[in-house]
């Protein structure tokens, strides 16, 4: 019965892991490939296809084999790596710089003194 449980875990986050494997293969197609040169990252269709094998890797082989190990390396890589610097390079929003959360169009708000 123990096992059964150990299996049926296992399988969920195996689901889990291959729903944020397409996410960030969409995520990856969504960008412009000029900025996956800009960001000195390789190629746009060379992480497509990397994230596309690890995609189907995750969906048809088991979590503990080998090769799905391997795909989930490489959407980790796409995550903490590839995708900030594309963000970095696009424009994207950023941590704050400076300011509070109170901070309105034309200043802090002060409550109306």
């Amino acid at each position: 019965m123990l096992i059964y449980g150990f299996q049926s875990i296992l399988s969920w986050v195996q689901l889990a892991l291959g729903v944020y494997a397409a996410v960030m293969l969409i995520d990856a197609a969504t960008r412009r490939e000029d900025a996956y040169r800009a960001a000195s990252k390789q190629t746009k269709g060379m992480w497509l296809v990397f994230l596309v094998i690890a995609t189907a890797l995750l969906f048809l082989l088991p979590l503990m084999s080998f090769l799905p190990i391997i795909g989930v390396i490489a959407v980790i890589v796409y995550t903490v790596d590839v995708r900030p610097a594309l963000k970095q390079v696009a424009g994207g929003r950023g941590p704050r710089r400076g300011g509070s959360s109170s901070d309105g169009p034309y200043g802090p708000y002060n409550g109306g003194r």
